[in-house]
C-alpha cells in the first residue's frame, strides 16, 4: 500500500471515530439530563430512574465514548505521522487546542456522572442541557480548521464562533424560558 492509501485509511478510520465520540458525548449528556430530572422525584420512581440512567451513563461512556477517544487520537496522530509538515503550520495548532478541551470536556463528564450516581451532584436539568452545547462549540472550529487548512482567516473564524456562541445561548435561553 502506498502512503496516500494509507492516509486515506487513517483519514477514514479518524472520522469514523469522531463521528462516534461526538454521537457518544451527545447521548450521554441527554442521558445526564434526565438523570437530573429524575433526582427530583421520590421514592422508588427516583431509585429505580436513577439507577437505570446511571447504568446507561457508564455504558455510553466505556462503550461508546472511550474507545471512540482512542480511535480519533490514534488515527489522528497517524496522519500526522503521515504529514508532519501540518505540526508546523498555525491552523493546526488551533485545531489540536480545540481537540485538546474536547478532550478534557470529555474525560470531564466521568466526574458528572460519578457525582449522580452518588447523589451528590448541584446541577440541575437546565445546566446539562446547556453542557450539551459544549462539544458543539469545539467541533465548528475543529471542522473548519480541518477543511479551510491555511486558508482559514482567524478573525473570521473568531466573529463567527462568537456569533454562533450568541445564537446557541439565546436558543438556550427561549427554550428553558418557556
Amino acid at each position: 500500500m502506498q502512503t496516500a492509501d494509507w492516509y486515506a485509511v487513517a483519514k477514514a478510520l479518524h472520522l469514523i471515530g469522531v463521528v462516534s465520540w461526538m454521537a457518544g458525548i451527545f447521548y450521554l449528556v441527554r442521558i445526564l439530563v434526565y438523570h437530573a430530572m429524575a433526582m427530583d422525584e421520590t421514592g422508588a420512581t427516583r431509585e429505580i430512574l436513577c439507577r437505570q440512567y446511571n447504568l446507561m451513563e457508564w455504558k455510553a461512556y466505556k462503550i461508546i465514548i472511550r474507545p471512540a477517544v482512542v480511535i480519533s487520537w490514534s488515527f489522528g496522530t497517524m496522519m500526522l505521522t503521515i504529514q508532519p509538515a501540518w505540526l508546523q503550520q498555525p491552523w493546526m495548532h488551533v485545531k489540536l487546542a480545540f481537540l485538546l478541551i474536547l478532550t478534557l470536556y470529555t474525560h470531564g463528564l466521568q466526574s458528572h456522572i460519578r457525582k449522580l450516581e452518588q447523589d451528590t451532584s448541584t446541577r440541575s436539568h437546565l445546566f446539562y442541557r446547556a453542557w450539551n452545547e459544549v462539544p458543539t462549540l469545539a467541533m465548528v472550529p475543529i471542522i473548519f480548521l480541518a477543511v479551510f487548512k491555511d486558508r482559514i482567516h482567524f478573525i473570521s473564524l473568531l466573529i463567527g464562533m462568537l456569533v454562533f456562541t450568541g445564537l446557541i445561548a439565546l436558543g438556550i435561553y427561549k427554550a428553558n424560558k418557556k
